[in-house]
């Protein structure tokens, strides 16, 4: 694919302003880090086109804020204040999700992630953002607490020109199958191999 240009158009009938803007099916796996980093960048991408971006952590701890949700949540901001870029919405799992009620009581890690996806494909059905960020997402279909095949048959039918991108190790074959780009982040080296601690600005 030399200079972003693809090496067969296939005869389906498309226009090249269709084929340009179809909806994208992204899936970013494999055990290196850099997998939230991209689907980040691509949010920022995002954001400066005008999309609607909504992340939805599904494993990372509530208190633990990851340089991108700042950065991000404030280009929200620019956004509600100046009207440039888009709207930005951050949900974590840990935190209990934001349209989730249960004060006072500890949630299953299992039911928050399937209330999660459940409000996800609510969205979907919406057609509510632009780009969806499901940030580890791959765990908890690894895990058998959201159905890997409700998920990849809800993804595939959603409505018009919405973009998913789902980060996280070992993700399912069958979402890996349905997806329109995958990306397996593969280890040549990293300073934790010598016994080096995370690094603010890199890590976080």
């Amino acid at each position: 694919m030399p200079q972003g240009k693809p090496e067969n158009v296939p005869d389906d009938g498309l226009t090249t302003r269709q084929r340009r803007n179809r909806p994208l099916l992204i899936v970013h796996t494999g055990e290196m880090k850099g997998k939230s980093t991209a689907a980040f960048g691509l949010a920022l991408r995002g954001w400066n086109q005008g999309w609607s971006i909504g992340v939805f952590q599904f494993v990372k701890s509530a208190r633990w804020k990851v340089g991108e949700e700042v950065a991000l949540l404030a280009l929200g901001e620019v956004h509600r204040d100046t009207g440039r870029g888009g709207p930005v919405e951050w949900h974590k799992m840990g935190s209990g999700w934001s349209w989730s009620r249960r004060p006072g009581t500890e949630v299953d890690h299992a039911e928050a992630a399937r209330e999660g996806w459940r409000e996800i494909a609510r969205r979907l059905g919406e057609q509510r953002h632009t780009l969806y960020v499901l940030d580890e997402f791959t765990y908890p279909l690894k895990w058998g607490w959201v159905d890997t095949t409700e998920v990849v048959e809800t993804l595939v039918a959603r409505p018009g020109n919405q973009h998913v991108v789902i980060t996280g190790r070992d993700a399912p074959e069958a979402l890996v199958e349905a997806a329109d780009l995958v990306a397996r982040m593969t280890k040549v080296k990293h300073p934790m191999d010598t016994g080096a601690k995370g690094q603010k600005g890199i890590e976080w």
